[in-house]
């Protein structure tokens, strides 16, 4: 017997006990492009970088969703201002929309307390991940992007193993060790046969408010050792953690991530 990539959908072995069948959405919605954005590790900004990516789809005129599959560190509603908690019917969950359109489901969403802990183990976990796939009303979408928990461990897994996910977008900074733990996640990717467009190098650098420097706050490591390209580096700015720490990431005037933007679009027009 082969060793198990994990990868059910192209498994050829039909009686496998273990072998899962990719999620559906439910009748009302149709997702045309699934993006998980990864990392493998937590602290890098993948929930800045989701949202940015869903604000500058959204502007070029695509219909954008944001899964939050952070579940103990939901961050997304927070960027774009959404407090209320979200409602449903017999027929499923409607999500939040910000005030551009983007459609949202976050765990935060669903708590009477943004504040308080999720306490559940990994197959609750992995069960609301599904649930936010199948029973959101999504309506029609161009992008759903997945804004990923860190780690290559089982959350991660329910999510590439259960939603077909079509393409990934890795978030990485500039340090060494940080490519060292990046790159597992870039190979879970493509363990589970999922294209990688790219990495977005955040932390990248900051620019100097009396003389225009451009300083590397990590020196000079870019990460070399990944295999992948970097599409696009996001600095240190504090307009844009300001936006995001006050709910006004759509009113972002530079999100740094036009390559990769135009990466998806691409990939997008060609499928």
């Amino acid at each position: 017997m082969t060793q198990c990539d994990h990868n059910c959908s192209s498994c050829s072995i039909n009686s496998c006990e273990k072998k899962i069948e990719k999620e559906k959405p439910n009748d009302f919605s149709q997702i045309k492009n699934v993006i998980a954005v990864v990392s493998g590790k937590g602290g890098v900004g993948k929930s800045m970088v989701t949202s940015l990516l869903a604000v500058e789809l959204t502007r070029a005129g695509y219909m954008v969703g944001i899964l939050d599959a952070d579940i103990t560190g939901p961050s997304i509603p927070k960027s774009f201002n959404i407090n209320e908690r979200v409602k449903g019917s017999e027929s499923g969950i409607f999500p939040a929309k910000t005030n551009l359109g983007t459609k949202i489901i976050s765990i935060n969403l669903l708590l009477d307390n943004v504040t308080d802990p999720v306490l559940w183990r990994g197959p609750v976990i992995s069960g609301i991940l599904k649930q936010f796939y199948t029973d959101v009303i999504w309506g029609e979408l161009d992008y759903l992007l997945i804004d990923m928990p860190p780690g290559t461990a089982d959350t991660a897994l329910t999510v590439f193993q259960s939603i077909p996910v079509d393409y990934a977008v890795i978030v990485t900074s500039p340090q060494e060790l940080v490519s060292m733990i990046v790159e597992k996640a870039v190979k879970m990717a493509e363990m589970m046969h999922i294209t990688v467009l790219g990495a977005i190098q955040n932390f990248s650098y900051v620019v100097c408010d009396n003389c225009s420097n451009v300083i590397e706050l990590f020196g000079d490591n870019d990460n070399n050792r990944l295999s992948i390209p970097i599409l696009d580096k996001i600095p240190f700015d504090k307009k844009l953690s300001t936006a995001i720490d006050k709910g006004m990431i759509e009113l972002a005037e530079n999100t740094y991530i036009k390559n990769t933007v135009n990466k998806l679009i691409k990939v997008y027009k060609e499928s």
